[in-house]
């Protein structure tokens, strides 16, 4: 069992399940867009952000994304990791059809997979240890932003790297820093360029 002392977020009662299989964590479900409405839930979550910190593992969809902007929003962010499971085209077994968006929510996620994302997310990470973030101008060194191509761009260097696509400026700069340092992203950027060049 994968042992956390932050709260873990998630979407609904499969999401859940899932995860409760190897994750021993206090594991609350948003029950979808009802938190936008959900008052109580929403204290809830705050509070127990202030006190552990918040994991958030919604589905890469764009669902997903205006959930964590909501939790985000009615948290101190400083408390929250965001953790991005990869964008995979399928359907879970208990559903007829795929999502709307065709990809596999959390509840489709094996262990391996959600393990490597709360790694890559930094949550195994010592906490004391200081983390340069990537910012605004890192993106426009590297020209992922300020560009006539770099919406085009991210969205290459995201689905190059298995992260979620169809994202806004600002959410990409939320993506990287939760799954990259400083150091990782301009090696991943510079691997992303040589790559490009060979083709």
């Amino acid at each position: 069992m994968i042992k956390l002392k932050e709260t873990v977020i998630v979407e609904g009662k499969y999401d859940k399940i899932t995860l409760s299989d190897f994750i021993d964590a206090t594991i609350i479900v948003t029950n979808g867009f009802r938190i936008f409405k959900d008052k109580e839930k929403c204290e809830l979550i705050s509070l127990l952000a202030a006190k552990n910190g918040l994991i958030i593992i919604t589905d890469s969809d764009s669902a997903g994304m205006m959930i964590r902007r909501h939790i985000k929003k009615i948290c101190n962010s400083d408390n929250i990791i965001n953790v991005y499971i990869p964008q995979i085209k399928g359907k879970e077994k208990r559903k007829s059809s795929p999502s709307k968006e065709g990809f596999l929510g959390v509840e489709g996620m094996n262990e391996d997979i959600i393990s490597d994302c709360l790694t890559k997310s930094g949550v195994f990470a010592t906490r004391d240890t200081e983390k340069t973030p990537i910012t605004k101008n890192d993106l426009y060194k590297v020209g992922l932003s300020g560009k006539d191509n770099s919406a085009k761009l991210r969205e290459d260097f995201l689905s190059k790297n298995n992260l979620p696509i169809g994202i806004s400026s600002n959410t990409f700069l939320d993506v990287i820093n939760a799954v990259f340092n400083n150091i990782e992203f301009f090696e991943a950027v510079e691997k992303w360029q040589s790559e490009g060049d060979k083709n």
